[in-house]
């Protein structure tokens, strides 16, 4: 006999419910309440007891012990429950999307970068008819404390049935999904970035675009030049500028975020360092953005206060001209090529710097010191200059090494610029409104 049941279930494409997200496990609670700020989806769901009686967890003496009332009781079945309840909702979307022919792909992609996490989610939508499968799932351990088992619970979450929920909801949803961890030290982190990734992965899946396909219909009409997207984000007129005296360098920096090639000046970039230059143009002109860039440095010392400089100043106006970032696509990954390299650059315009990276600069295969004119050295600092100061999350990970490190540098300047387009691009849907279920980047 069940010990649950659920009411109020709801998930409503481009809307919110009136009803809470409620299942008796506080961080669950938290977790589901992704889909309302990532996929776009409003989503309730109210767990009860089936027989009617009250949680044994002090009967919800204060409001904690309400919200984790169920956290004692049977978790596994629980979260079985929930997940099956919610993919029989998302699937009348899913649906619906393929009846209307909305959607034109059946599958998509998404990497969520957090600060300690970084987790893949692919989305395969099955023939109407059919059940869904969990087909990967590799996110244990949590964490890396206790030592090579990681953590047995977030809040009152027991993270052995976390894989039950998704499998649960892919049998119902009729989706197949597959959850990879490809980086993360930190259990909580690890699990919100793949209730994050989950959610975007979704919501392309319903809008029918993807991460790695940029030609589509379904793609020009949500983010081309011709959408709302686009339109609105020339009407934001966002803007920055720096210029800095230093006795060391001398640099002006003005960049227009206006889709690159309207009414601009396109990219102009002199720093006397010409993989800088290069660097810096490939992703101005990736992220469809113009950018003025020019710097007298003391090059006759080093190319370090150049390069430096450079990186600080263009991530201070990439900052400045983004400024809230309400209203925004916020994150996105994508891939750039150069040469024989291969990087993919997943962003979150998160106001909370971190960069991670494991592109071959000290293990590059000829052992190089520079990168074309840049010391490689210079390049890694660089690449945490431009990031923590823009005030991005960014994750780098090397597909192919290049044959030399400058390749590597312009395939990452490429996946950067092109991951910074969809970031900085306006969601008419969000309605100026944050996409962070904090409701605000700000804090």
């Amino acid at each position: 006999m069940a010990s649950f049941t659920t009411v109020n279930v709801e998930c409503i494409d481009v809307s919110k419910c009136t009803h809470p997200i409620s299942t008796g496990i506080g961080f669950l609670d938290h977790m589901i309440d992704q889909l309302n700020s990532h996929a776009q989806i409003g989503v309730a769901v109210t767990v009860t007891k089936a027989d009617g009686s009250a949680s044994t967890n002090n009967n919800g003496a204060n409001k904690a012990d309400a919200i984790n009332r169920f956290a004692d009781q049977d978790q596994k079945e629980l979260v079985a429950l929930v997940g099956t309840s919610l993919g029989s909702e998302l699937k009348k979307i899913l649906d619906k999307e393929e009846h209307d022919a909305a959607s034109t792909g059946n599958s998509s992609r998404f990497c969520c970068p957090l600060d300690e996490a970084l987790v893949e989610c692919i989305l395969t939508k099955r023939p109407t008819a059919s059940e869904g499968k969990l087909t990967k799932f590799t996110l244990s351990p949590y964490g890396k404390y206790p030592i090579n088992v990681g953590r047995s619970k977030i809040g009152q979450l027991e993270t052995n049935v976390i894989q039950t929920f998704f499998a649960s909801l892919a049998q119902s949803s009729g989706l197949d999904i597959s959850l990879t961890k490809l980086r993360g030290d930190n259990g909580h982190h690890v699990v919100e970035s793949a209730f994050k990734a989950f959610s975007r992965a979704l919501r392309n899946l319903i809008d029918g675009t993807d991460t790695n396909e940029y030609t589509s219909n379904a793609f020009e009409k949500m983010w081309g030049r011709g959408s709302e997207s686009f339109s609105a984000g020339l009407e934001l007129r966002r803007e920055g500028k720096v210029e800095r005296c230093t006795k060391e360098t001398s640099i002006l920096v003005h960049v227009v975020m206006d889709g690159g090639g309207h009414e601009n000046n396109g990219v102009k970039v002199d720093t006397g360092i010409v993989t800088m230059d290069e660097f810096v143009t490939i992703m101005a002109k990736e992220a469809c953005i113009s950018m003025q860039v020019e710097c007298k440095g003391d090059l006759y010392v080093d190319d370090h206060h150049t390069s430096e400089d450079v990186a600080i100043a263009i991530g201070q106006v990439m900052n400045s001209a983004l400024g809230t970032k309400a209203g925004l696509n916020r994150m996105w990954c994508a891939v750039g090529t150069y040469g024989d390299a291969e990087v993919e650059v997943t962003m979150d315009l998160s106001n909370r710097p971190c960069i991670t990276h494991n592109l071959s600069l000290s293990s590059n295969p000829n052992n190089e010191e520079y990168a074309g004119d840049l010391s490689v050295e210079m390049l890694d600092h660089v690449l945490e200059s431009l990031v923590i100061n823009s005030k991005f999350t960014v994750h780098f990970v090397e597909q192919k090494v290049g044959q030399t490190v400058r390749e590597t540098a312009l395939a990452a300047a490429c996946a950067y610029g092109r991951a910074l387009r969809m970031c900085a691009a306006v969601d008419p849907r969000r309605a100026g409104m944050t996409a962070s279920s904090k409701g605000t980047l700000s804090v």
